[in-house]
């Protein structure tokens, strides 16, 4: 590994194939992938239609420029559409180039209003990317230090807090959006007030702001509902998609309507691998997949029966200071650091993570059977047993 950039810490490990929620290393040993390469195979590896899909575009037409049309990128757009009540999409190729798209969007859409230096509200220990703009727009000194000067025209409110925001309001005549996510997953799976995003609607409505819902990690059926912000019964006028959309192939979408929905236009944005004929084929197959196995409704029930499991795992345990979940977004959040329970985990054979340096993250797949989640619920206690037992 001398030849790639030291960006991650990598652990001395490797995989050579997955099945399902397995995943194998090179020595074969079997791993309970309850990380999903941050929640993107929400499907497992190796799924049948996605698989398929993949192979039948590969060997037909791979990519072509966006100078020209693209029928599977206009089926992809069409049932992204449907299910989510947008009217426009542009594709990328990640997360934070969806975000990147959003922002640029916001920023146009003030100037085009005669606001010459237009601000997008965003929230302290947010994540939307590792872009100049996008590092901007998240929370998190440790994700910005040492890239100074960071990107003006963010202003910054506690998660949650929507007199906060208020405040802002009455302050600052420039702002123009918000943008949020409708759960913190690098800030540590939380979880805000069920009527946080029905306020922020709202306001954004009566300010005539957009709202921008950054479902990057939180869509596609990963929180119980294709969308999370549907769980609010709202549409927000611009919202980002990544991860789990291609279950492995790089894609990501900015989703946009009403007013926004034709802000950008031939000139304003653009992206050369976006949307190709092979990650949209991809994506299709993903959502087709999600959709015939009513998998949004089964993220619900995994989710709830881990957390469940766990909580009476650890109902004496005061280092447990929480367990909570919003479908398959889960967070156990222990009174200490925990980063090196990965290394527990590992050693069991289960994949997870820490963030917010305290908050064990689980984003098990949305194809997990009953055993899987027994399994897992017991794995998980008995790692942060021996961790809890050896860190006092």
């Amino acid at each position: 590994m001398r030849h790639v950039m030291k960006t991650y810490g990598r652990k001395s490990i490797a995989f050579t194939h997955g099945d399902g929620a397995w995943i194998f290393d090179t020595s074969g040993k079997r791993y309970l992938d309850a990380l999903c390469g941050i929640a993107v195979t929400g499907l497992g590896h190796n799924h049948p239609k996605v698989t398929k899909a993949i192979q039948e575009q590969a060997s037909s037409l791979i990519h072509c420029s966006n100078l020209y049309q693209i029928p599977e990128q206009e089926a992809l757009a069409i049932k992204l559409c449907a299910l989510s009540k947008m009217e426009t999409v542009f594709f990328s190729n990640s997360g934070a180039e969806a975000n990147e798209a959003a922002i640029k969007l916001a920023r146009l859409f003030g100037h085009n209003k005669g606001i010459e230096t237009p601000v997008i509200i965003v929230a302290d220990q947010s994540f939307h990317g590792r872009t100049m703009a996008t590092l901007s727009a998240t929370g998190n000194r440790k994700v910005q230090a040492g890239f100074e000067p960071l990107l003006s025209g963010f202003a910054r409110v506690p998660y949650g807090d929507v007199e906060a925001i208020n405040q802002v309001a009455l302050n600052n005549k420039n702002i123009v959006a918000i943008f949020i996510e409708p759960v913190q997953g690098e800030g540590g799976i939380q979880i805000p007030d069920k009527q946080y995003l029905n306020n922020l609607k709202i306001i954004a409505d009566k300010q005539e702001w957009l709202l921008m819902v950054d479902e990057v990690q939180t869509g596609m059926g990963r929180t119980g509902a294709w969308f999370a912000h549907q769980h609010n019964d709202i549409v927000p006028d611009v919202m980002t998609l990544a991860k789990g959309l291609g279950n492995g192939v790089p894609i990501g979408a900015c989703l946009a309507r009403g007013k926004a929905a034709a802000i950008l236009s031939p000139g304003t944005h653009g992206s050369t691998f976006g949307g190709n004929p092979l990650v949209s084929r991809a994506a299709l197959a993903t959502i087709d997949a999600i959709e015939s196995d009513s998998l949004t409704d089964r993220a619900t029930l995994i989710g709830d029966a881990i957390t469940e499991g766990l909580r009476t795992n650890f109902n004496n345990e005061n280092s447990v200071i929480d367990i909570r979940n919003k479908g398959l977004m889960i967070g156990i959040e222990l009174d200490r650091s925990c980063l090196s329970i990965v290394d527990y985990a590992l050693e069991a054979g289960l994949l997870l993570n820490v963030t917010a340096d305290k908050v064990i993250r689980l984003l098990p797949p949305l194809i997990l059977d009953d055993e899987q989640i027994k399994l897992l619920i017991i794995s998980l206690t008995d790692v942060i047993k021996q961790f809890l037992q050896e860190s006092k």
